[in-house]
């Protein structure tokens, strides 16, 4: 492939990814481990992620188990789950933390849907902003470079199509992440 258009494809690649990777933290009503990925706790003075410093386990479909590898950690994960956004509140028996998801209301699921085409559409948009600066910077090589009219149709053509290919991703992720929320 022309490394004109791979710098582009990478970009749009990157922006489908980074939206997945947001998608997997919205909870469902299942337990998943993922929804902790960007939380951090103090570990000797270092904002560590969670998964560095205790074992995360799902012993049941809505239940997180936290065991920190040290005790002392216990506190400070419990108060980055109360202070972060996930809205569930850590039971602690002193060597474990269990978080429990309650059953999602029709009326929460259905925000939680809204929330992911939020997200779907802001990836779309992002997706597009690459095509047009992939196509504004075609239109500066046939002004700098000997590139001809046709050649300049050909990768803005190919820029199109990665764009409807990458916008279908986009919907295909939003879709599934929407029926996995709205299935009870």
């Amino acid at each position: 492939m022309d490394e004109r258009i791979q710098k582009y494809e990478e970009k749009m690649k990157k922006t489908l990814g980074s939206l997945e990777a947001e998608l997997t933290t919205i909870r469902a009503g299942r337990a998943n481990p993922h929804i902790l990925d960007k939380l951090t706790v103090d570990y000797y003075g270092s904002p560590t992620p969670i998964q560095q410093v205790a074992n995360i386990t799902v012993p049941e479909a809505r239940m997180i188990q936290i065991q920190p590898w040290e005790s002392s950690l216990i506190k400070g994960i419990e108060k980055a789950i109360l202070t972060s956004d996930l809205g569930l509140n850590p039971n602690n028996d002193g060597k474990v933390i269990r978080l429990v998801f309650p059953e999602l209301t029709e009326e929460r699921r259905k925000d939680l849907v809204k929330d992911v085409k939020k997200k779907g559409e802001a990836a779309k948009v992002a997706v597009r902003n690459i095509r047009r600066d992939a196509n504004d910077a075609y239109k500066k090589l046939k002004k700098e470079e000997d590139v001809s009219e046709d050649e300049i149709k050909e990768l803005e053509d190919k820029v199109q199509k990665l764009t409807d290919k990458y916008i279908k991703d986009v919907d295909a992720a939003v879709e599934a992440k929407g029926k996995e929320i709205m299935t009870v």
